[in-house]
């Protein structure tokens, strides 16, 4: 397997890790609170698509030939 195919395939892996724990934190409703500032709901949903079209992406272009 080349390189490139396993990096993608990394960082691919890496971005669904993430896009799983945002819908996590929609799911249990959990607070995120910086300073005296609370992270609101909707950003997780941004987080949540955003990591996932990337992981999604990123999968694809590596089973390409």
């Amino acid at each position: 397997m080349k390189a490139r195919v396993i990096i993608m395939r990394l960082a691919g892996t890496i971005f669904g890790l993430v896009a799983i724990l945002h819908l996590l934190r929609i799911l249990l409703g959990a607070n995120v609170i910086i300073s005296n500032w609370s992270l609101p709901l909707w950003v997780n949903w941004i987080g949540f698509f955003g990591t996932g079209v990337l992981s999604t992406g990123l999968w694809y272009l590596s089973g390409k030939k």
